[in-house]
């Protein structure tokens, strides 16, 4: 592939490993014949406005450096468009690689699977707030039990990895609380559906997994369009317990307390509870979400099945 693209970094990142991981990714796309542009602010806001005016200048694909917030900055630029996005999954989450079929943590064979050059379309998520600002993610929207456990990784400092976030369920389930949930959608078929009354959590997830790898929508597909939409009711500490080996494998659709819908539209409200969308917050409900089909070329590996 002869081609420039545009390299993203975390833009929380600082001098050190960080940063040497960042160069030594422009360095192996560069080894196989991709010109290399890098893109990084002092904040998430500058790095947005970079990316924006460097997409705009003209670039044959963007590539984030980083997990899935970073992902989730490039995806506010890239969405609608045909400019492709390819990922190094170095993140402490990598969810949307994990979709995709990339190796987490390894930034050469991600660089190989963007200099071969091969896309495919996969589907967004639109996330519309109640003052109307818009966002779009690509991974699950957690609001509940498994955003205060996002709240939680997030101040952490150890471990790193997908570890991070095991160790978080478990400090939360010692503060296990359910909150009183307003749930409204159409699934897939066009008919409408609607819950009130408490629930531990509310997920809309476009893709499988969250939190580095936990298939919360065991059955969602990136380009399928529709969204998987997981409803948890209130549970013990002692049932949670038993059931989450079985959310780690992805067999609980079958648990009673769990509702799955598939929608193509839904709005979760809940008075006091925030949302987290690929890893960020994305403030407090109401939310509205929708699935936008096909807004997004993705870089992938050649060949893999979907």
């Amino acid at each position: 592939m002869s081609a420039h693209v545009a390299v993203v970094a975390n833009p929380a990142a600082r001098a050190g490993i960080g940063a040497r991981t960042v160069v030594r990714a422009a360095e192996r796309l560069r080894e196989r014949g991709v010109q290399t542009t890098l893109v990084s602010g002092g904040s998430a806001a500058e790095t947005l406005d970079l990316l924006h005016r460097t997409v705009a200048a003209g670039v044959d694909g963007v590539v984030v450096a980083g997990g899935d917030g970073t992902v989730h900055l490039a995806i506010q630029v890239l969405a609608g468009t045909e400019v492709p996005l390819g990922i190094m999954p170095i993140g402490t989450g990598n969810d949307m690689a994990i979709s995709l079929g990339l190796r987490e943590n390894r930034t050469a064979p991600a660089a190989d699977v963007i200099a071969a050059g091969a896309t495919r379309r996969i589907d967004l998520a639109r996330l519309t707030r109640a003052d109307g600002t818009i966002e779009r993610y690509g991974t699950v929207l957690a609001a509940g039990f498994d955003a205060r456990v996002n709240d939680r990784a997030n101040a952490l400092r150890w471990p790193r990895g997908g570890s991070r976030y095991t160790v978080a369920i478990l400090r939360e389930f010692l503060d296990l609380r359910t909150d009183c949930f307003a749930v409204e959608w159409t699934d897939a078929a066009g008919m409408t559906g609607r819950w009130d009354g408490r629930l531990l959590m509310a997920t809309v997830g476009n893709g499988r997994t969250y939190g580095g790898g936990i298939p919360i929508c065991p059955d969602a597909l990136l380009d399928d369009g529709v969204l998987d939409m997981t409803l948890v009711e209130p549970v013990s500490r002692a049932r949670l317990l038993r059931l989450l080996p079985r959310v780690y494998a992805g067999r609980h659709s079958s648990v009673p307390e769990v509702r799955m819908e598939r929608v193509t539209r839904v709005r979760i409200a809940a008075a006091g509870v925030g949302s987290y969308a690929d890893g960020d917050p994305m403030g407090p409900l109401p939310v509205d979400v929708e699935i936008e089909p096909a807004a997004l070329t993705v870089f992938v590996p050649a060949n893999r099945p979907r």
